[in-house]
């Protein structure tokens, strides 16, 4: 009998997957090598940025880079596709057509998970922190609006910061910034005077696991999905 196993579509970047996975092996609470999940890790590091060609900057498209992942993934026999890339997920319709392999829907999931944490009804202001294409594509600001929230965008002068953590703290040069980062959230949750913080990019959830500030009503995608996704594997065992 051929063992189950679930597969990650990663490299995008390649730091923000070494956290998803850190944040999934953590999840299992393993006490032994046999206790760990079966996952294929694919760090595909030739992805083009999807903001880049969302934004109408760039006309190399992401799709056919991550779809061939995704039937590399399902030819090789995955029970299911986790797509750790917010923004990668404009392209989520798409790339599920590919297969009949379910791949979790990391904003879904994190709204679902949202509306159990905070309620719309005590916490109606949920503020959007990721990169523009997210904001651009509206992958979660719909949801977000469909579950009752009132989705609350940063202005330009705090997208610039949270642009600069993703793109050079987190991308370009590793050098996690906590003062950078704090005061990202304080702009959105004091300045904008908002109820939530949604990190909805993988590289703030790389400074958010760095940084852990459990004090604060953050909801962090890449975790949700890490809980999704040892859920979902511990039911192939």
């Amino acid at each position: 009998m051929m063992k189950q196993f679930f597969a990650v579509i990663g490299g995008m970047g390649t730091l923000a997957t070494e956290s998803y996975i850190r944040l999934v092996d953590e999840l299992t609470h393993a006490h032994e090598d046999q206790e760990f999940l079966d996952y294929v890790v694919f760090n595909d590091s030739s992805v083009p940025d999807r903001t880049e060609f969302i934004l109408g900057n760039s006309s190399e498209s992401p799709f056919p880079y991550i779809a061939d992942d995704i039937r590399k993934a399902t030819a090789i026999g995955a029970s299911f596709i986790t797509l750790p890339c917010n923004t990668a997920h404009y392209f989520f319709d798409e790339l599920q057509a590919l297969t009949p392999v379910p791949i979790i829907h990391m904003p879904k999931v994190t709204i679902e998970r949202m509306s159990k944490l905070y309620p719309a009804a005590e916490h109606p202001r949920a503020a959007f922190m990721g990169t523009r294409g997210s904001l651009v594509s509206g992958i979660y600001s719909t949801a977000v609006k469909a579950a009752g929230y009132e989705f609350v965008s940063p202005d330009e002068a705090i997208q610039e910061k949270i642009s600069y953590l993703i793109y050079h703290d987190v991308k370009e040069t590793g050098n996690l910034n906590k003062d950078r980062y704090t005061e990202a959230l304080d702009d959105m949750l004091t300045g904008l005077h908002c109820d939530i913080v949604i990190l909805g990019c993988t590289e703030l959830s790389v400074l958010n696991e760095a940084f852990p500030m459990p004090q604060l009503p953050i909801v962090d995608a890449q975790a949700v999905l890490a809980d999704e996704t040892v859920k979902q594997a511990k039911k192939l065992r």
